[in-house]
Parts: structure tokens; C-alpha cells; sequence
């Protein structure tokens, strides 16, 4: 029952793989079962870099294989979101520093495949079969996401070559990475520039690491470093564009990563409390204990299937389909803190044995908190997302149905998404239909929220003064998130042909969560009498149905009792 809504990996085939693919995949949960979760443990402990890992990835040639385009190679290389998410599944389940640094790889070659430098396009080839990894230097100490202010300089020399000057933070692999994309300036111009630097190179100085981990978070500085002409990605707006598209691919992941954390959280907190009896009663038979876990595996089923479909609309992307500019926010915004809402349920049932040095649990809740605060906090990705409501619920456009898009090919479309201004022109599928095609009790209370959100917008319009209070904005945005959650949801329900009960079980917390937000939005001291009346209208309480919550217990949550045990 539980098959294709959480991984277990060692029962996972990847059966929608191709051989190749699956191979290594399961290479890769080989690699960490083997190593073992004592090991694990002491490595994060003692902050210990992990090499063995790298040399891993090296001798499998995973990253090289997942992360180059199929121009460059003739073999199994591609990049393929459907197989790269499940890797960063994997990859965030065995814990968050292996996951980062796939992550910033991933980031630093975004530069490099959007570009047209074919020298270091074949250089990034050469370095991935290496074994190499990669680093994306945007963010500065002082500037942080604030791309538009850079503080790194690219100065023309009378050669025709440049010294560039200035420092990066919060560098990820920025102490070994084999080239690091970097964001800056030109300064005769004043126009944006992305260049490549080498990390071993005498004028790259590493400053620190910014974190206390087992990861590398870099500060760098470049201290006359000397560029060629051949060295550079792209100059003004392409540079611009480049940084932002980058990002568009890298965000995605996160929620990936929250998946794979809380689902390893969720099989050690269901396996503690299901042989642990406190008052002649095993944990998980208290009334409370059943809650916290149906709600946890309802969130945590929500996150996947949030993420596959999502998966689907990054693949069909192209020019005239930019559907992708608000699934992808909206994983990296509403899947990460979903992530956070699950281990704060699974934590309460675990208690003081989540502080225990040896579980995973230890990590889990510490690094699933990160999560939600990389690539763009939630509020930057929020404010994207309000981009698109107006479009997304007043003036939908017609698109052919997509299937699941799970065939071996190259995302070409994410290398060339283009200028990334008129955002607001983006159009979307009708939700409505989405919607009309479920006829069940809780999806039906939704529907109703979703329509007074609607009379909202309409005959209670936030007014100017609203618009510059983002406070209101983000309430108003995580009511607007809901709905695009939701139809995601049910359209990857219907592909896996997920039974009524489950999708009832997730639209319980979804109205839950809908009237929470309505009631913040309604309280605010700005909100208008009319707008307190509709939000009033909006809270809902979902259908009370005792069977159907006791078949989701059954047969979802508690069958996952002892099905995984990462090996010691």
C-alpha cells in the first residue's frame, strides 16, 4: 500500500529507470547501507569531510553521468530531472551534507550549460569524469540574495585580460570545487558578469568556512585573479538571466532533499515508538501518537506528490509553457516548510530520544530547518509565487494534458529558458478542471474555500496600501499556494491512481491549513469589514469520517512499522 508514496530503499527497484540508471542508484544506497549509520554519525559529528563519498562518486562516475548533458557524451549522461530527483531523494534520506554538495554542483554547472563557451563546457566534462564537483559563487557577505549589488570586480587589463577582485559567502564546495562559477561586475561598465575561477588557484583565497559542519560553506576572496576572455559565461543581461534560470533549476531540489530527510525520520520515529510501552501500552496505541503520525504521513505523502507532478512541468517546459515559474517556487517554499511541519509531528512522538546521538533524528531536525532558508528565503520565493495569481485564477490558457514525463531524455528547455523578465505573462492550465473531476467530501469543503478566495480577490481587493504590507501579502499568498498545492496533488493522485482515503486524508490538513491562514489574514489590524467577512466565511472543518482515518492508519502508517532500518 505504501508503494510509490515513500521510499524504502531497500526495496525500491526504480523500475521507471533504465538500467543504467538504476544501477546506480542503487549503487548509491549501497554505498551508504554498507558504510553503515554509526559511521554516518561520527562523520557528522566530528564534522569530517567526506571524501569517501567524492571518491565514490568518482569511481561510479555518478555526478559525471547525472549531470552532463547528452551532447557531451555518448554513454548513459544526461541531465534528467525525473532521475535526478530520485537521486536527491536518496541523497537527502542518508542525510542533508551529501545531499549539498550534488546540490551546489548542480548550481555552479548551471552557469557553465547555459552558456555558449564551449571551452569551458569541455573542461566541465573533463573535471565531471574526474570526479570533480563544482561551486556557485552568487551570494556576498554584505549583500547577500541582493544580486543586484555585487561588490566583486572584473577589471580589463591593457592585455586584453581582466583581474578580477572582491569576495563571495556562503559558498557551498567553495574549498574543493574544481571550478566556481562567479557573479560580478565588469568595472569599466558597471554590467553583470559570470565568470569561472579554479578553487586550488594561488589567487583564490579561502577564507573560511562560514559554517560549523561537515560541509564546506565558503568564503572566498579573489585577489587579482587573472581572467582570459575564454574564462568568461556571459556578459550583461545574459549574466543576469544565467543567475536567476540557474537558480529556477537549483531551488527544485530543496523540497527533494525535505522529502528524503523526513522520510528517514519518519520510518526511525515509527519503529521507536511501535516497540517502546510506557502504561502497559505500546506508544503507538495512544489516541495522540495515531494523530501525529496520520497527520505526518498525510504531510509528507502531500510533499512527494507535490513534487513528482511538479517534476512533469519542469520536463514539458519550453517558450511558450513556463508553468514551471510557480511549481518550482512552490516546491522550494511549500515543501520545505512542510518538511519542517512534519519533523515538529515526529518529533512530539519521539520526545527526548530525538536529542540522542546516535539516531538519525538528531540530524534530521537540525538540517531539515535549512532547507526552507537556501536558494531565496520563503519570502523571496513567495513573492514570486504572487506574481502569477492574478493570471492563474483569472485568465487561464489551454494546454494538452501532460503525462508523467519519466522517459530518458535531456532537459534541454532548462539550459535555454531565456530573459527572465514578464513574469507576469505567464498563463496556466484551468485549475477548475482539475478540481471538477474529484467528487469527494473534503476535496468539495476545498473547493468552496477556494471560491470565496476568489470573492476576495474580487470585491475585497487588497488596497494599495495593502500591497506594500507583505505581511498581509504572505497571508494572502499561502492561501493562493494551497490551491496550486491541491491541484498538483490531485493530478499526481490520479496518475498513480491513489485511492480516496489518502487524498481525503491530505484535503483534511489542506482545509486546516487554508482556514489557519484565513483567519491570520482576517485578523490583521489593515484587514477591511469585508474582507474580515469573507476570511470569517473560509474557515471550514473538514469532514469528520472515523472509518476512513482508521483505514488510513492501517493501511498507510502503521504497515511501515519495522519495513526499514538504516544498517548500523
Amino acid at each position: 500500500m505504501t508503494k510509490g508514496v515513500l521510499l524504502n530503499p531497500k526495496t525500491e527497484n526504480y523500475d521507471q529507470l533504465d538500467d543504467a540508471s538504476q544501477k546506480l542508484i542503487k549503487s548509491t544506497i549501497a554505498f551508504f547501507e554498507q558504510r553503515g549509520k554509526a559511521k554516518l554519525k561520527e562523520d557528522d559529528h566530528e564534522r569530517r569531510w567526506y571524501a569517501d563519498f567524492l571518491e565514490f562518486v568518482k569511481k561510479e562516475g555518478l555526478f559525471a553521468t547525472f549531470l552532463t548533458p547528452d551532447t557531451y557524451s555518448n554513454n548513459n549522461a544526461r541531465w534528467d530531472t525525473f532521475r535526478n530527483c530520485a537521486l536527491n531523494e536518496v541523497l537527502g534520506f542518508y542525510g542533508l551534507a551529501h545531499w549539498y554538495t550534488w546540490q551546489v554542483s548542480i548550481l555552479g554547472l548551471g552557469p557553465i550549460w547555459i552558456s555558449n563557451n564551449e571551452e569551458v563546457k569541455q573542461r566541465a566534462v573533463k573535471l565531471l569524469k574526474e570526479g570533480g564537483i563544482f561551486a556557485f559563487g552568487l551570494s556576498e557577505k554584505e549583500h547577500g540574495a541582493d544580486i543586484y549589488a555585487s561588490d566583486m570586480y572584473l577589471t580589463p587589463q591593457e592585455d586584453g585580460t581582466y583581474r578580477a577582485n572582491g569576495g563571495k559567502y556562503y559558498i557551498g564546495n567553495g574549498n574543493k570545487a574544481a571550478l566556481v562559477s562567479t557573479f560580478g561586475k565588469l568595472s569599466d561598465s558597471d554590467e553583470y558578469v559570470f565568470f569561472v575561477v579554479d578553487s586550488q588557484h594561488d589567487n583564490y583565497e579561502l577564507v573560511q568556512n562560514v559554517v560549523n559542519s561537515q560541509n564546506y560553506v565558503a568564503e572566498y576572496r579573489l585577489n587579482d585573479y587573472p581572467i582570459r576572455e575564454e574564462d568568461i559565461l556571459a556578459k550583461g543581461r545574459d549574466a543576469w538571466d544565467m543567475a536567476l534560470n540557474t537558480v529556477n533549476v537549483g531551488k527544485f531540489n530543496l523540497g527533494w532533499a525535505s522529502i528524503g530527510i523526513c522520510t528517514h525520520a519518519f520510518y526511525e520515529a515509527i519503529n521507536h515508538a511501535s516497540h517502546r510501552r510506557l502504561f502497559d501500552h505500546y506508544v503507538t496505541d495512544f489516541v495522540h501518537i495515531k494523530l501525529l503520525f496520520t497527520e505526518a504521513y498525510a504531510r509528507l505523502a502531500a510533499m512527494k506528490l507535490f513534487a513528482q507532478r511538479a517534476i512533469d512541468y519542469m520536463r514539458a517546459a519550453g517558450p511558450d509553457d513556463r508553468r514551471y515559474l510557480l511549481f518550482t517556487p512552490t516546491v522550494k517554499m511549500k515543501v520545505t516548510t512542510q518538511g519542517e511541519e512534519v519533523m515538529n509531528l515526529l518529533w512530539d512522538v519521539m520526545a527526548a530520544k530525538g536529542f540522542e546521538k546516535n539516531m538519525y533524528f538528531e540530524m534530521a531536525v537540525r538540517d531539515i530547518r535549512a532547507l526552507p532558508k537556501l536558494e531565496g528565503t520563503v519570502h523571496v520565493n513567495m513573492a514570486l509565487i504572487l506574481k502569477f495569481m492574478g493570471n492563474y485564477f483569472f485568465k487561464p490558457g489551454k494546454f494538452a494534458d501532460i503525462p508523467q514525463m519519466d522517459q530518458a531524455t535531456n532537459d534541454d528547455f532548462l539550459f535555454n529558458q531565456g530573459a527572465t523578465k514578464g513574469l507576469g505573462k505567464t498563463r496556466f492550465h484551468d485549475y477548475r478542471k482539475v478540481y471538477a473531476k474529484v467528487d469527494l467530501p473534503n476535496v468539495n469543503l476545498f473547493k468552496k474555500q477556494i471560491r470565496l478566495l476568489k470573492i476576495l480577490l474580487l470585491v475585497g481587493k487588497p488596497s494599495a496600501e495593502q500591497t506594500k504590507d507583505f505581511d498581509f501579502l504572505l497571508n494572502l499568498g499561502e492561501l493562493f499556494t494551497l490551491v496550486v498545492y491541491g491541484q498538483l496533488i490531485l493530478e499526481k493522485a490520479k496518475l498513480m491512481d491513489l485511492d480516496d482515503d489518502m487524498v481525503e486524508q491530505i484535503f483534511d490538513f489542506i482545509i486546516r491549513d487554508f482556514s489557519k491562514f484565513a483567519l491570520q489574514l482576517g485578523a490583521k489590524s489593515s484587514a477591511t469589514l469585508i474582507q474580515q467577512k469573507i476570511c470569517d466565511r473560509m474557515i471550514k472543518r473538514p469532514t469528520v469520517d472515523n472509518e476512513r482515518y482508521q483505514r488510513v492508519l492501517d493501511n498507510y502508517v502503521y504497515v511501515t512499522k519495522d519495513q526499514y532500518e538504516m544498517n548500523p
